[in-house]
């Protein structure tokens, strides 16, 4: 999996992403984050990317050119590498509301593209020509994409064969199957007067398993029924 952010602040998201889990799987070589800077691409004298809107209004807004030549940098290696135009994911308030379908399908991808938006939005124009998918990662606005898109990359990252030290840890989390993932409970087996379920410490594989389904299903009518 490859990533491609196109950015303002690119030490953000490179700085963001290069620790824990999802920064061994890039040392390990199993998923490569690039982050561009949108704004070696203005033909401005003092690298501006922004312009007063047409027929006016609060802010500034991204200039189409910066943004789309910091795009096709990215875009024609990957055309001339796999022989087809990447996904361009744009990070807006006005987009589908990212969730862990939109994760798995997203991590079938070999390369992923991220725009991060600022100041009032990029104009129109760009997005049209470049932009595959709006994505947004809830009812509220941010500064900027930029934590939009470290959400969504370690995400799908988790998804990524070989990233989590156990494949079968993304299977069982929440929302794999619709449903929040069950508790879980570690040593001691008492601990302040509250004692391990007993199911867990019995060794009978089966009783666990549906003790496991029987909890997520509960917890799930409990916390999030909207997800039923």
């Amino acid at each position: 999996m490859r990533y491609h952010v196109l950015t303002l602040f690119p030490e953000m998201i490179l700085d963001g992403l290069n620790t824990s889990i999802i920064g061994r799987a890039m040392n390990k070589g199993l998923i490569e984050l690039n982050a561009i800077n949108i704004r070696d691409f203005s033909t401005n004298k003092h690298m501006k990317v922004d312009d007063y809107p047409y027929g006016g209004g609060a802010g500034m807004v991204m200039q189409a050119e910066p943004v789309y030549l910091s795009y096709k940098s990215v875009a024609d290696d990957i055309i001339s590498r796999t022989g087809k135009k990447p996904r361009v994911v744009y990070l807006t308030p006005q987009g589908k509301v990212f969730n862990q379908r939109m994760a798995e399908e997203f991590a079938k991808e070999e390369d992923l593209i991220f725009l991060c938006g600022h100041y009032e939005g990029i104009d129109e124009r760009a997005l049209e020509l470049i932009v595959t998918d709006n994505v947004s990662i809830g009812d509220y606005v941010l500064t900027g994409g930029e934590l939009p898109a470290m959400v969504m990359i370690d995400t799908i990252s988790r998804l990524v064969k070989g990233v989590l030290n156990n494949d079968d840890s993304a299977k069982y989390e929440s929302f794999a199957d619709n449903r929040l993932e069950y508790p879980q409970y570690t040593r001691p087996e008492e601990f302040m007067g509250m004692k391990v379920p007993k199911v867990l410490l019995s060794g009978d594989h089966k009783k666990v398993e549906q003790w496991r389904e029987e909890e997520s299903l509960k917890r799930t009518k409990e916390r999030r029924p909207d997800l039923l």
